[in-house]
């Protein structure tokens, strides 16, 4: 082996969302940086993988709302600078006119310069807003393997579940992509498997080269939205040059047989909601306490969580600097600095940093944004129709309040 070069590949983590279906989570924030489990916002997963794995020079492009997902970045996701790691957010540079992206393809069009200030071997082009563990570095050793010019991470799935999602389909060989169809009406079974589907992930890692020609080409053409799902993937798999990476594959360090290959696209609110019921299970599906391959974060100094007057938590998550005196709460993720006052019931819900619920209110099925104040008394998620005049209902009976938002 002669002297493999550091850092041969650059992170390019796509930011931009605007997260409309999480209304009103992201009313006030860019849907990476919503929070989620407790003590995490959702880009920490994405970069907790690219980090662990040994990419550590990361790119965060960024466009709406982007405050709070920048200042997350910047104070948190700090690295050794003598090495030249870094995780850095690059907000849309309008380098070629006065523009926004207009299209992921455009974003990283856009942000070319960084790839040829680095110079990589290979470009790793990552979403931010899924809950998941993988390790990238097993599907960059496929992707070299394979000699493909792009490397799509696909996810097993359900047929009958598969028609909200990319679909890779592949040649005879199981991993030659043939095709990349949006969201199709009957998805295309993987070989060999006719039950399932390979969904994209919107992961891709290419070889940097092929990714240039790539953007150069889309750049000009007048019939395309821009868009690596849409556009970039298809080009390439039009040329015979694109593969598929199974997820099932990957191995993380630590995982348990519940957890291993978990990943929730959590784009809706009962998604969103869903995926933090998976979190307070007895045996979480997806199991935030993996040490080997830590979801990492930063938060506040706070305190140890505290019980008192009698006040108790039942399969929860309760985080540091809350307290919960004389109270009863139940398959609840509860952040951190959040106060729970005497008689109050909490069920099924997920509570932000700052909220505090009054004495005797009951909240049920609802997701409660930061510095929601719930007076003594009131109820939330008893009466839906009732609650339909002043907040959000998602399509499965959550009630969510938004930030700071006004209980009635």
């Amino acid at each position: 082996m002669g002297m493999r070069r550091r850092n041969n590949v650059l992170s390019i983590v796509l930011a931009g969302g605007e997260g409309k279906r999480l209304m009103p989570l992201t009313a006030d924030r860019a849907k990476p940086a919503v929070p989620f489990g407790g003590s995490y916002r959702l880009v920490d997963f994405v970069l907790s993988n690219l980090v662990n794995a040994g990419f550590l020079r990361v790119c965060v492009l960024t466009q709406y709302k982007s405050h709070s997902l920048d200042r997350h970045i910047t104070t948190t996701w700090r690295l050794g600078s003598m090495l030249g790691d870094y995780v850095t957010p690059v907000p849309a540079q309008q380098r070629l006119g006065p523009r926004w992206y207009t299209g992921s393809a455009d974003a990283i069009y856009q942000s070319l310069n960084l790839v040829y200030d680095e110079m990589p071997d290979y470009v790793a082009v990552f979403g931010a807003d899924h809950v998941y563990r993988m390790d990238p570095a097993q599907m960059l050793a496929a992707h070299i393997d394979s000699g493909a010019s792009v490397t799509v991470a696909g996810i097993r799935m359900p047929k009958s579940q598969a028609d909200g999602f990319g679909i890779i389909k592949t040649g005879p060989d199981g991993t030659t992509i043939e095709e990349f169809l949006e969201k199709p009406a009957d998805p295309p079974t993987i070989p060999g498997s006719p039950d399932e589907c390979y969904a994209s992930m919107g992961n891709y890692i290419f070889t940097t080269d092929a990714l240039i020609e790539a953007l150069k080409t889309d750049a000009v053409d007048e019939m395309s939205i821009h868009d690596m799902g849409s556009n970039i993937i298809p080009m390439m798999t039009a040329k015979g040059e694109a593969n598929v990476y199974d997820f099932a594959r990957n191995q993380v360090i630590g995982a348990t047989d519940r957890d291993r290959g978990y990943w929730r696209d959590v784009g809706t609110l009962d998604s969103y909601h869903d995926a933090h019921m998976d979190l307070v299970s007895v045996h979480p599906i997806f199991n935030l306490y993996n040490n080997d391959w830590p979801i990492l974060t930063s938060l506040p100094p706070l305190a140890p969580a505290k019980f008192v007057q009698g006040g108790n938590a039942h399969e929860s998550i309760v985080g540091a600097g809350s307290v919960i005196s004389g109270a009863h709460v139940r398959s609840s993720v509860v952040s951190h600095a959040v106060r729970v006052h005497d008689g109050a019931y909490v069920d099924g819900s997920v509570l932000m940093p700052g909220v505090v619920i009054g004495r005797g209110a009951v909240v049920r099925r609802a997701i409660l944004d930061k510095n929601v104040i719930v007076p003594d008394g009131a109820q939330i998620g008893v009466d839906l129709e009732a609650d339909a005049e002043h907040y959000t209902i998602s399509e499965g009976g959550i009630v969510v309040l938004g930030k700071g938002q006004r209980v009635f």
